[in-house]
Parts: C-alpha cells; sequence; structure tokens
C-alpha cells in the first residue's frame, strides 16, 4: 500500500521517558543510557511495570485465565475509530454515545483532558469513571477496544475494567493528544502492543486521517 501524501498521522501515545509517573504503590520505571566509548555504541535498559505510560490491557490482567496480549490476533489491534468528547465529566455514560454510527469492530477513544495532567498527583486520583451500562454498551455494541487519556476507565473494585476484559474488549489507558481528532468524522486506529507474554503491554497509538 503507498501512503496518501495527503493523509495525516497523529501520535496518540505518551513518551516513555527515564521519570515516569506509575500509579501510588507501583514499582517506579527505569530506563538508563549506557555508553561503550571503546565502540561508540549506545545502549538502553528498561525496567518496568507494564500498567505505565501509554499502555494496553489484555483479559488476562483481570480475568482467571483469560488471554495474554501475545495471544491476541493481530487484527484486533485496528479499527475504525469513534472519538467522544467528556470534557468535564465525572461519569462517561451512554448519553455520549447518543448519534455516534458506531459498528461491529469499531474503537472507541475517550477525551477528557487528562492527558496534560500525567505529572500531576490528580491524575491518578481525580479521573472519571466508565459506568458499567457504558461498558455493558460497549460489549453488546461488539467494539475491538476502547481507549482513553485517563490512567483507568474505573477505580476499585474495577467492575468496568472485568466486563469489558470478559469480552475480550481490550482497554488503552494514558492517551496523548486526542484532541487533535475533535471534529474529525472520519480515522482509523492502530495500537500495537509489545508482543511480550503478559497481561498488559506498552503500546504505540497512532490515528491516521485520510
Amino acid at each position: 500500500m503507498v501512503l496518501n501524501k495527503k493523509m495525516k498521522i497523529i501520535d496518540l501515545t505518551h513518551t516513555f521517558t527515564p521519570n515516569m509517573p506509575v500509579y501510588p504503590g507501583d514499582s517506579v520505571p527505569k530506563l538508563e543510557e549506557s555508553i561503550d566509548t571503546e565502540n561508540n555504541i549506545v545502549h538502553f535498559h528498561l525496567e518496568t511495570g507494564m500498567h505505565v505510560g501509554t499502555h494496553m490491557d489484555g483479559p488476562l490482567h483481570m480475568i482467571p485465565n483469560g488471554r495474554k496480549l501475545s495471544e491476541i490476533p493481530i487484527e484486533k489491534f485496528v479499527a475504525n475509530g469513534h472519538l467522544l468528547d467528556a470534557r468535564g465529566k465525572e461519569k462517561i455514560d451512554v448519553e455520549l454515545l447518543e448519534g455516534k454510527n458506531l459498528q461491529e469492530g469499531d474503537c472507541v477513544l475517550i477525551y477528557t483532558g487528562f492527558d496534560k495532567k500525567l505529572r500531576e498527583p490528580a491524575f491518578y486520583k481525580d479521573y472519571p469513571d466508565l459506568t458499567e451500562n457504558f461498558a455493558r454498551k460497549l460489549v453488546e455494541l461488539k467494539i475491538k477496544f476502547v481507549g482513553m487519556d485517563t490512567p483507568s476507565p474505573d477505580k476499585v473494585p474495577y467492575n468496568v475494567h472485568r466486563i469489558l476484559l470478559k469480552e475480550e474488549i481490550l482497554i488503552i489507558e494514558a492517551l496523548n493528544n486526542l484532541s487533535e481528532l475533535l471534529d474529525i468524522e472520519n480515522f482509523e486506529v492502530t495500537a500495537l502492543p509489545a508482543k511480550f507474554e503478559a497481561e498488559a503491554a506498552p503500546v504505540r497509538v497512532v490515528a491516521r486521517i485520510s
């Protein structure tokens, strides 16, 4: 396929830096550079949990015997996208889906503006939740994945996680730059997680606008 020169690609991923913030209580990641001066070679070493920065949750994260991300077919990671503007909402409910022509196999992205708070304490405390009714509606619509610019779709006891992951609706957390999709009717999302044999993984997410 030849890339259309008029096509716009938007990166929806936070850059993983040496000082990435983490959910309170999680281990702090390490991204360290080492240099072989004799041979002029640079190496980086990464030590991290899977739920840092922009990442994807797979079924095993919350569902006993659920599949690891490495077991999910590659087709699951590409979908036609729909952006929901949830700025100012404390609860994200089904009314935000009104007027959206969602089809089976599409994806939903939720813009709250919390991407700007990634390095603030409020990012992990004051974010809005998806309601269980909203999650069930996504299951009914058979979407591939849902993504948001917050650290999670819900809080303890994580019922929304379980509703979605039980049906293998993947969850992308801590997206970035969703504001660039406001007023865009048609776009495609590619969200490729690193192929770790694990319950979650860092993910590079891009939107393609033709």
